[in-house]
């Protein structure tokens, strides 16, 4: 009994902890329509933080990014990495990229939990003093 209760305790706090870090799957959301867009992946390598575009939830949309630069233009969205080199400061991921594929731009991104709720990620893109807030939602 003491074992199934020392594993359960462990099971609690492994999901309490994983809640709490922005490693793990979410879903995006278009700013203007709200409609679901896709599922990205946001993995640590090497200290610093990547994300990668899992699946697309729209069913019209671009599946190929024909506005990209560099290796990525004419590239399946599917499966690319649109989120690069945040390094963790001051309690949230900052300092790195975030593509827009629809677009074909980098903006410079910070993403951090939102206060009070670890399955929300606030993200970030910025250009210059301009910026703009999206928040994503944690896929269970």
């Amino acid at each position: 009994m003491q074992k199934m209760f020392l594993l359960i305790a462990a099971l609690l706090v492994l999901q309490c902890a994983s809640a709490q870090t922005v490693t793990g799957i979410w879903k995006t959301v278009d700013d203007a329509s709200g409609e679901a867009k896709s599922q990205v992946e946001l993995y640590e390598f090497s200290g610093k933080m990547y994300g990668k575009v899992l699946k697309t939830l729209r069913p019209n949309a671009a599946q190929i990014c024909t506005s990209c630069p560099d290796e990525r233009k004419n590239q399946p969205i599917v499966g690319m990495i649109i989120l690069i080199d945040l390094v963790l400061k001051e309690g949230m991921w900052q300092s790195g990229n975030i593509l827009d594929p629809e677009k074909g731009k980098w903006y410079g991104c910070k993403v951090w939990l939102k206060d009070g709720d670890p399955n929300t990620l606030v993200v970030r893109g910025s250009l210059g003093p301009f910026y703009r807030t999206q928040y994503w939602s944690r896929v269970r």
